[in-house]
C-alpha cells in the first residue's frame, strides 16, 4: 500500500510503515490521489494540469491541460473539479465522459 504525501509542492510516496519509496513529481503539485488498486496516481499541478503516473513514477498521460483545481479517483474514473467548481468525469485513458455539475 502506498501513501502519497505532498511536501513543498513535491509528491513523494511512502509505504504503510512510513518508509519513503520514491518521488513522483519534484515540484508544482497541489493535489494527488492514488487509485484503489494502488497502480495509478493522478496529480494536479499549480498550472491546473492533471497528469497520470503509474506507481513507479512513470508518466502515462495528461488528462486535462489547464483549468483544474483538483482531480481524484471515483471508482475507475477521474473526477476533475475545474476552477469554476464544475466536476467532469474522465476515464483513465483521458477520455471525457460527462459533466456532473
Amino acid at each position: 500500500m502506498y501513501i502519497p504525501k505532498i511536501k513543498n509542492g513535491k509528491l513523494e510516496l511512502y509505504n504503510e510503515r512510513g518508509i519513503y519509496q520514491r518521488t513522483i513529481q519534484s515540484s508544482g503539485v497541489v493535489y494527488a490521489d492514488i487509485n484503489m488498486t494502488q497502480t495509478l496516481i493522478v496529480i494536479t499541478d499549480t498550472k491546473g494540469c492533471v497528469k497520470l503516473y503509474n506507481e513507479r513514477g512513470i508518466y502515462q498521460r495528461t488528462i486535462v491541460s489547464s483549468d483544474a483545481a483538483s482531480a481524484r479517483w471515483a471508482g475507475n474514473d477521474l473526477a476533475v473539479t475545474d476552477t469554476k467548481g464544475r466536476i467532469k468525469l474522465y476515464n483513465e485513458r483521458g477520455i471525457y465522459q460527462r459533466t456532473i455539475s
